[in-house]
C-alpha cells in the first residue's frame, strides 16, 4: 500500500538561508505523526511546502500516490489535504456555523452557484452542524466568532479542516496559547478523529503530543535529525541535546 505522504530530498532556500535540507518523510495511512524541533527548525515551512503554499527548490512530494510537487494549494486540497495554521485563520465577522459552511463549500458544486443564498441551504447547514457537533461546538453554532474563547476558535479551525473531509490533516500547533483545561478538551477532540484521516502535527506541548503520536520526526536547521517511534526518538541522545534539554 502506498503511503499517504512521501517526501524525498526536499530543499527550500530563501536567498542564502536553507530552511529545509534534503528532507525525507514517509507517513502511512491512519498514522499520527509529530514534528518537533526548536523554533526556526523549519517545521512550519515544511507544512507550507506540503500544502503548496510554498514551492520547493528541489525534491518531490507524493500525496496519496500522486506527485504534487508542482501543483497548487487548491489542487492538493481537492486531492484530500487540509490544514490549520499557527495563527488562527477564521472569518471573524461571521458565526461559527457560517465559517464551517464556507469550508464545506470548498469541495461542493454549490460554490459555482451564482444565485440564491447559500446560507439558507438547509442541507449545507445540517452538514455544518454535524461537523460542529463532532468538535463540541454545536450549541454555539449561531454565535458570532467575537463571542467565543480562544480555545473555541482553535476547535472551530479544526472543524473547518475536517469539513473538507481530508485524507491528510496538517495541524500547526493546535494547543498553542491554550489553558490547561482547553488543551485537555482539544486533545480529547483530536483523539476522537477517525483513523481514516492521517494527521501530521507540530506541537510544543510534549507531554500531550507524545501521548498522541505514533511516529515522531525531529527537525533542526531544516534537517531531519532523527525519526521513528515515540520511544526511539525520545531515547535518542540528539533529541535530548537539541530539543528536550536533558
Amino acid at each position: 500500500m502506498n503511503p499517504v505522504l512521501e517526501i524525498s530530498d526536499l530543499c527550500k532556500s530563501f536567498g542564502g538561508l536553507h530552511v529545509t535540507r534534503s528532507v525525507k518523510l514517509r507517513v502511512e495511512q491512519g498514522e499520527r505523526h509529530l514534528l518537533i524541533g526548536p523554533n526556526g527548525a523549519g517545521k512550519t515551512t515544511l507544512f507550507n511546502l506540503i500544502a503548496g503554499d510554498l514551492m520547493s527548490d528541489s525534491g518531490s512530494i507524493t500525496l496519496l500516490g500522486k506527485n504534487v510537487t508542482r501543483t497548487s494549494t487548491a489542487v492538493r486540497a481537492q486531492q484530500g489535504l487540509a490544514r490549520t495554521y499557527q495563527i488562527v485563520t477564521l472569518f471573524g465577522r461571521n458565526t461559527l456555523i457560517h465559517n464551517v459552511m464556507l469550508a464545506l463549500l470548498g469541495k461542493s458544486a454549490l460554490r459555482w452557484r451564482h444565485w440564491g443564498t447559500l446560507f439558507g441551504n438547509s442541507d449545507l447547514r445540517r452538514r455544518a452542524l454535524d461537523v460542529l457537533e463532532a468538535v463540541g461546538l454545536a450549541p454555539k453554532a449561531d454565535l458570532p466568532l467575537s463571542q467565543t474563547s480562544y480555545g473555541e476558535k482553535r476547535r472551530l479551525e479544526v472543524a473547518m479542516a475536517l469539513a473538507q473531509q481530508p485524507r491528510l490533516l496538517l495541524l500547526d500547533e493546535p494547543l498553542a496559547g491554550l489553558s490547561s483545561e482547553e488543551r485537555d478538551a482539544i486533545h480529547s477532540m483530536l483523539q476522537s478523529i477517525s483513523r481514516d484521516i492521517t494527521i501530521i502535527m507540530i506541537e510544543h506541548d510534549m507531554e500531550l503530543a507524545l501521548a498522541y503520536a505514533d511516529k515522531v520526526t525531529l527537525l533542526h536547521y531544516g534537517e531531519v535529525i532523527t525519526a521513528g517511534t515515540r520511544q526511539q526518538v525520545v531515547d535518542d541522545p540528539r533529541t535530548r541535546e537539541i530539543y528536550l534539554g536533558h
